[in-house]
């Protein structure tokens, strides 16, 4: 075999090589890919579900409030309202009470009915939407809140805000139900790309690591992951308990 030969046998077994090398990189590339396009898709799945869930507990936990400002507070006022025009048949004078007290659960079914219409709900921003939750707090005396806001508040996709909104409000319902706390203050900060929440009650804290199950706090950490946000709760025993959540935006 002459030179020729030997150096065309190399070329030849070099392009099988590379021919070779070519496709393996390119299954390789297939595979990866379709890995990943798998991977978003069930990570799309997972949103969907998360996304599904937090709008019905938003639901349940609005019709409950609903339910509860009936009772306890437009319920009281009508029947106050009631006594007072009965009252007016000895004294004229009660007469004005009693409308200012019909004025003032007309107001508070006004505000009901913002809750009620899903359409309402949707147009609020986030910020909106905690700020009627303070305010119903307070309204309602379940706790003494307060609510600032620093920097210029951003855009936030509609479906991200309503899991950060549900991760708060999961925050706020154990405060309210479990921890025996009189004040309640909630703070955003919006600096850059950057949206930091801050919520710290003054209540009993947890007594151990087994109570955050109770809270949900499993779910509010997978949720907050989920839309690539940073989440911590710490709580200190008779100190009370607070949430610093981070959100970024892309």
């Amino acid at each position: 075999m002459d030179e020729k030969e030997v150096a065309g046998l190399i070329s030849v077994l070099i392009l099988l090589v590379l021919v070779v090398v070519i496709i393996v990189l390119f299954t390789i590339f297939v595979k990866r890919k379709n890995k990943l396009l798998e991977e978003q898709a069930k990570t799309k799945e997972k949103f969907e579900k998360e996304l599904a869930e937090s709008q019905i507990e938003i639901r349940e936990e609005t019709l409950r409030n609903i339910s509860w400002e009936l009772h306890d507070n437009i319920g009281q006022l009508m029947t106050l309202a009631k006594i007072q025009v009965q009252s007016c048949q000895d004294d004229l004078k009660n007469i004005d009470e009693a409308a200012k007290t019909i004025g003032t659960a007309l107001h508070e079914l006004r505000t009901l009915s913002k809750l009620i219409n899903p359409e309402a709900l949707k147009s609020l921003t986030l910020p909106q939407a905690v700020e009627m939750e303070i305010a119903r707090f307070n309204r309602l005396n379940f706790i003494t809140s307060t609510f600032a806001v620093e920097g210029l508040p951003k855009k936030i996709d509609s479906k991200k805000e309503i899991i950060l909104f549900r991760i708060l409000q999961e925050f706020f319902s154990n405060t309210i139900k479990h921890s025996k706390a009189t004040h309640l203050n909630v703070a955003f900060h919006y600096s850059g790309n950057r949206l930091q929440i801050f919520a710290k009650d003054d209540g009993v804290g947890f007594l151990d690591s087994s109570n955050f199950s109770g809270i949900g706090l499993k779910n509010m950490k997978s949720r907050a992951q989920l839309i690539h946000a940073k989440l911590d709760i710490s709580s200190i025993r008779d100190q009370g308990t607070s949430l610093r959540l981070e959100y970024s935006f892309y």
